[in-house]
């Protein structure tokens, strides 16, 4: 067996561990092993195990910043490093990648699979919502909290008290979504509804809307799209917390009239829809594995479903209203103050000024 060191290009001051992305901000790799202090046995009788000795002299030349990878092979082929992605071998084609990333690709995940569905599920619900809806008008608001709760336990199954911790650390993040959530939505929502001249029967309903906390569905979709969950349920737990003084000086400020918010009831859904069923969620994923092993094929396709009915159930109740002539209209400025919201909330976080930050990551 031979052992052929890959050698880094550049020295590093990192202490003698293995690094697998940048040295700056590197984490230790699970696939290759730390290099051995001495040669390597194998069992195998075809095989011989060294290491070249010049090679480790440049190695510490180097600065132990140097990524080492260790290859087995017999018969002729000894002292040659694979090209072969397998499982369970080290190649030159794995490096910087996890073992058990190479595992998973030919495994289905069932929240990608969601992932991909969801529009086309929202879009199905929709048009079933409007042209029956019979479909959903059973869905009464007694049932929305149970929903909800079903989707964010469906989140806190695959959450550790580690994620919250990590969000916990990191505040400008938090302060940067709070203020998007109350500084630049509401004024975007004012500028949308000016520029498409929304009737004053409209005008305030619209505004409202952009002055509002957002609501827990966004959770479940950065789950689906591998966001940082922990840090979504954070932002909107806290927007929806203050909402009960936000909101009212908002709609005062900008629409000319107070839209009082009841504290009470928001402090019941938060309980219900957040704090139950995400804590319920970590304690089963800590404590009690078998039953999230059971769990997990499972809830992605129930919070599917609760998804579908918390979208079908308002637009099959105000259906006549949708399809009116003035509701047709709010079609393009909604669609509008979503993409350009979304094309805003996107590029901010890309900023390099806030990616350079270590806490901001």
């Amino acid at each position: 067996m031979a052992s052929v060191p890959v050698l880094s290009p550049a020295p590093s001051t990192a202490p003698p561990r293995l690094l697998a992305v940048s040295r700056r901000s590197a984490r230790p790799s699970s696939v290759f092993p730390p290099p051995p202090s001495s040669a390597p046995s194998c069992s195998s009788p075809s095989c011989s195990c060294s290491v070249s000795t010049s090679i480790r002299q440049q190695r510490r030349s180097l600065g132990n910043g140097g990524l080492s990878a260790y290859a087995c092979s017999t018969s002729f082929f000894i002292g040659r490093v694979g090209l072969q992605r397998r499982e369970g071998n080290v190649s030159l084609l794995s490096f910087g990648n996890k073992q058990h990333v190479i595992s998973e690709v030919d495994r289905t995940d069932s929240s990608q699979v969601l992932s991909a569905m969801l529009p086309f599920v929202v879009a199905a619900t929709a048009i079933a919502a409007l042209a029956q809806p019979a479909t959903f008008t059973w869905v009464s608001r007694e049932l929305y909290a149970p929903a909800l709760g079903g989707i964010m336990l469906s989140i806190g199954i695959r959450l550790s008290i580690d994620d919250f911790a990590l969000a916990f650390k990191r505040p400008l993040p938090l302060s940067i979504g709070f203020i998007a959530q109350y500084v630049l939505k509401p004024v975007l929502g004012v500028l949308v509804a000016q520029a498409f001249g929304i009737s004053h029967m409209f005008y305030a309903g619209f505004v409202l809307t952009a002055c509002v906390a957002g609501a827990q569905l966004s959770s479940y979709a950065s789950f689906l799209s591998k966001g940082d969950v922990a840090l979504s349920i954070l932002l909107t737990s806290c927007t929806t917390i203050a909402s009960v003084l936000v909101t009212p000086i908002l709609t005062g400020l900008l629409i000319g009239s107070v839209v009082p918010v009841d504290a009470v009831a928001m402090s019941k859904s938060i309980l219900q829809v957040v704090l139950v069923p995400i804590t319920f969620g970590l304690l089963l994923n800590t404590y009690a594995k078998p039953v999230v092993s059971i769990l997990q094929p499972v809830m992605p396709l129930v919070a599917m479903v609760c998804t579908s009915l918390c979208i079908g159930s308002p637009l099959a109740i105000n259906q006549s209203q949708i399809l009116s002539r003035e509701g047709l209209r709010l079609v393009l400025p909604v669609l509008t103050f979503h993409a350009v919201a979304f094309t805003l909330g996107y590029w901010i976080s890309k900023l390099p000024a806030l990616r350079s930050m270590d806490w901001f990551m």
